[in-house]
């Protein structure tokens, strides 16, 4: 078998931390600061964020997706409540009972949807199961994932109906928003539009898969939401004592705008090695391409041959191939897969 690849298509969190995250650390190691986020880097990658949504919101950041996920929508939901999701939602399938174990007890209900996305219909019927059966958890939220489990995205409109379904059902929509740089540049709209001006009433903003070392922000665009969760960030042990070696690299990420020329980047990847799968014998696309993943039907004498050239092959539930581009993926390196799958 052959040495893995330096560069592959497993994930995007196997990449590196890119330039500009890595020079922001680097400035901010210098001297001594104030701890536990009380320090000017974390003041200013917070209003960085504030000013990015064009509003005013509360930060926290954490040091996983799972933690910013799990604590987010814990906090919108008491203990006998509970959250609908999408069934391949991270929530349920990736967060190891996070939620449940941070609200201690949260019940998560999933609902089907095409394309990775809830729709309407799926709300509607998740609430309304034994709605008002006091012998069941009580439905309290909604967790939206941007883009989704399986690279969709979800329009504008789209997102703005569901929001305000909830709302009108009462429920509280969380975002996680792993992967949310890349949905805006397909949507190419304002980062205001595809969150709060959508309805979304809290996000969990991700950094690591597109270009950051670690760290993950929890905001709250309702900051009436945000009471108390300060001492719930503390209790999860998310609060790092050198806060600013976490929250310095999004100064840079954000200011420089990598953020975005990030999930550009991942994007077009993607779409070139779309292009290319389609021409490869007895590999079947299975979803639209709408972000920086490339979901496929292969054949399991190509995913063995792939491994054997040294390729590592993520594989989703039910079989599923999963090829992921990232902010550093470079065209030799989709022309060497794709090669690699015209030869087998």
């Amino acid at each position: 078998m052959s040495h893995p690849r330096a560069r592959g298509f497993a994930s995007d969190n196997n990449s590196r931390i890119c330039p500009e995250a890595w020079d922001a650390l680097e400035r901010a190691n210098q001297g001594h600061v104030p701890a536990y986020g009380f320090d000017s880097y974390t003041e200013q990658a917070a209003g960085s964020i504030g000013k990015l949504f064009a509003t005013d919101c509360d930060v926290f950041f954490t040091f996983t997706g799972s933690a910013a996920n799990s604590l987010a929508v814990a906090h919108l939901c008491r203990s006998y409540e509970l959250v609908i999701c999408h069934e391949m939602a991270h929530l349920e399938l990736g967060e190891c009972g996070g939620l449940e174990f941070f609200s201690g007890g949260s019940k998560i209900v999933t609902a089907a949807g095409t394309d990775g996305q809830l729709d309407e219909a799926g709300i509607r019927s998740a609430f309304q199961a034994r709605h008002g059966d006091f012998q069941y958890p009580a439905a309290r939220a909604v967790s939206l994932t941007q883009a989704t489990e399986i690279g969709t995205v979800y329009s504008l409109e789209k997102l703005k109906a569901l929001a305000d379904l909830c709302h009108q059902l009462g429920l509280w929509v969380h975002m996680d928003g792993a992967r949310l740089a890349n949905a805006l540049v397909h949507l190419d709209c304002d980062p205001a539009d595809i969150t709060w001006r959508a309805g979304i009433d809290v996000l969990s903003f991700g950094g690591t898969k597109n270009g950051l070392a670690a760290g993950e922000a929890v905001v709250f665009f309702n900051r009436e939401l945000a009471n108390g969760f300060r001492y719930r960030w503390k209790q999860s042990g998310q609060v790092a004592s050198k806060m600013r070696f976490l929250t310095a690299p999004w100064c840079g990420y954000l200011e420089s705008g990598a953020w975005l020329r990030n999930a550009q980047h991942a994007n077009q990847c993607a779409a070139r090695l779309e292009r290319g799968l389609k021409q490869v014998t007895g590999v079947t696309l299975l979803f639209p391409r709408q972000a920086n993943s490339v979901f496929v039907q292969l054949p399991r004498e190509l995913e063995e041959g792939l491994r054997n050239k040294g390729w590592v092959v993520t594989l989703m539930p039910g079989g599923t191939a999963r090829f992921t581009c990232s902010w550093d993926t470079q065209q030799e390196d989709i022309d060497a897969l794709l090669s690699d799958l015209h030869s087998l």
